[in-house]
C-alpha cells in the first residue's frame, strides 16, 4: 500500500513537472506572420518625367484623381487589415508601389494606421516606376541589414526591373531571419519570351540563398513576391529549386509553400485560369522550426473575401480590381497570401539529421 503510494505520488510530481515544462514553453512561444499582396499599381496623381506613369494622372485616358486615389488607399487598408484576424502581419511584402509617399499614405489609412508598421522602400529602375516595399512591426522585427539588391539579365542589359529587397533582422531581438521580397519580371509580350529572365532571376536569388547557407546551414530564409510564374515552372522548380515541403526535410534547401494550394486548384489571379504568382518559399529550418522559427503548416493561404470579388453574371467570381479598360474601383487584380509561424524564445536550436 505504501509502495502505491510512493509510485502514485512520483507520477504525480512528473506530472506536474511536464505540465510546468510545457507551460513554460508555451510562453516561450510568440506568433509571427508574413503576409504578401501586388496592390495593382498604386500610384500617386502627380507627373514624375522619369517614369512611365502617363496612365495614373488626372489627365490619363482613365483619369486618375485624388477621389479615385483615396478610395484605392481605403480598399486596400481595408484587406490588409483583415488578412490576419484581430490582429495585423509581423511583416507584410508589397509590389507595384510607385513611391515612399504612397507607402505612407497607404499605413496611415484606416485601420491600418493601428499596426504601427515601419518602411523599407527605395526607387527602383523599373520604367514604369513600380517598385516593392516591405512593411514590419519593430516591436516583433528589427532589421539590421538592408540591401536593394539591382539586377541586370545578361540577354537586355538594357531592360531595367525592380530590384529585390534583401532584409537581415532580428524577430523578437532573438532569431536572425533573412527575407528577400520580389517582383519577377511580368509575362507582358508572352510568356516564351520573358520566361529566361525569370529563369536568370531564380538562379540569380538561388545563389543568394546557397551563399547564405554556406556561412549558416540552418539559416532561416524567407522569399516571398509576385513571381509572374507558378509554382510548378521552372523558374522555380529548377532554377531556385524550391520543392514541395514534405518528410524528411534535407539541409540547406527551399521549400515552396505555394505548391500544395496551386496543385489544389487555387490561385491569386485570374487569367483564362487561375494563376498561383504570389508565393512565400522558406528553407528547410523554416519548415522544420530547427533554428528558432517555424511553419504553422506546409502551405501559404490565400485571403480571399467576397467582398474582394468581382461577382459575373455567369462564370465564377475573380479579384475585383481597380482598372484595366475601363475604371472599376475594386482593390487589386491580386489576392494576398499569409503564412503564420511561431518563434521559439527557448534557445533549443536543432539540426536537420
Amino acid at each position: 500500500m505504501i509502495m502505491k503510494k510512493y509510485i502514485f505520488g512520483i507520477l504525480a510530481f512528473v506530472a506536474l513537472l511536464t505540465y510546468l515544462v510545457s507551460s513554460c514553453k508555451r510562453d516561450e512561444m510568440k506568433p509571427f506572420s508574413v503576409a504578401f499582396y501586388n496592390v495593382e499599381n498604386l500610384f500617386d496623381t502627380i507627373d514624375n518625367p522619369n517614369t512611365r506613369d502617363n496612365d495614373h494622372l488626372p489627365t490619363s485616358k482613365i483619369p486618375w484623381n485624388t477621389k479615385r486615389y483615396e478610395h484605392k488607399l481605403s480598399n486596400l487598408a481595408k484587406v490588409m487589415s483583415a488578412i490576419n484576424g484581430h490582429g495585423f502581419p509581423s511583416v507584410f511584402g508589397l509590389s507595384e508601389v510607385e513611391n515612399r509617399q504612397v507607402v505612407e499614405d497607404l499605413i496611415h489609412t484606416g485601420k491600418l494606421k493601428e499596426a504601427g508598421y515601419k518602411i523599407l522602400h527605395k526607387d527602383s529602375p523599373d520604367e514604369r516606376g513600380i517598385d516593392v516595399a516591405m512593411l514590419y512591426q519593430p516591436n516583433i522585427y528589427k532589421p539590421i541589414k538592408t540591401r536593394f539588391i539591382r539586377l541586370q539579365f545578361p540577354s537586355e542589359p538594357e531592360n531595367p526591373t525592380r530590384d529585390i529587397l534583401y532584409s537581415k533582422g532580428l524577430l523578437y531581438g532573438k532569431d536572425t531571419i533573412h527575407i528577400f521580397i520580389n517582383h519577377w519580371v511580368s509575362r507582358y509580350g508572352g510568356q516564351e519570351k520573358t520566361d529566361a529572365l525569370r529563369r536568370y532571376t531564380g538562379h540569380f536569388l538561388r545563389l543568394m540563398a546557397d551563399s547564405i547557407f554556406n556561412e549558416e546551414p540552418n539559416a532561416n530564409i524567407l522569399i516571398m513576391g509576385d513571381l509572374n510564374d507558378n509554382p510548378t515552372d521552372k523558374s522555380l522548380v529548377v532554377s531556385l529549386g524550391a520543392r514541395e515541403p514534405h518528410q524528411p526535410l534535407a539541409s540547406k534547401q527551399l521549400y515552396n509553400l505555394a505548391l500544395k494550394p496551386f496543385k489544389a486548384g487555387q490561385g491569386s489571379l485570374y487569367y483564362k485560369g487561375w494563376d498561383l504568382f504570389d508565393q512565400v518559399i522558406v528553407s528547410s529550418a523554416m519548415v522544420g522550426g530547427y533554428n528558432g522559427i517555424k511553419t504553422n503548416s506546409y502551405s501559404e493561404e490565400i485571403f480571399r473575401k467576397s467582398w474582394m470579388l468581382f461577382h459575373p453574371k455567369k462564370g465564377q467570381a475573380v479579384p475585383n480590381r481597380t482598372a484595366g479598360r475601363h475604371y472599376y474601383g475594386g482593390f487589386s487584380d491580386h489576392l494576398p497570401v499569409i503564412v503564420h509561424m511561431k518563434v521559439d524564445l527557448s534557445g533549443e536550436i536543432y539540426s536537420i539529421i
